[in-house]
């Protein structure tokens, strides 16, 4: 039982290249055709799509998702700031460890 030679098995492997990028751009026309489809049947457009976040099966982003928000509480002396959001910094810790109050370092 002898291979076929390196010259013919290379041919088969553009061959089915050329099937596979032929297949894709088929299924892909299929699927453009069938999503028109859907948004004219539903009066939809790409704003609408990009407002629900833009990903199939991806989480609706929150508006807040991911931006800075201004601080909450802030140590003059240093500098340091927290927006209230997570756990508290060491700074702030040590301070409360020490008697200070939350309410002296609100902005």
């Amino acid at each position: 039982m002898s291979t076929p030679p390196l010259k013919d098995l290379l041919a088969q492997r553009a061959a089915l290249e050329q099937q596979i990028i032929e297949a894709r751009r088929t299924e892909r026309a299929e699927a453009i055709t069938r999503i028109r489809a859907l948004m004219s049947e539903y009066g939809l457009t790409i704003a609408d799509l990009q407002a629900v976040g833009g990903r199939a099966g991806s989480k609706a982003a929150s508006g807040t998702a991911g931006s800075k928000v201004p601080p909450k509480y802030v140590d003059r002396a240093s500098g340091h700031t927290w927006s209230g959001r997570g756990l508290q910094p060491r700074w702030l810790k040590e301070a409360l460890a020490s008697g200070r109050q939350l309410a002296e370092f609100a902005v």
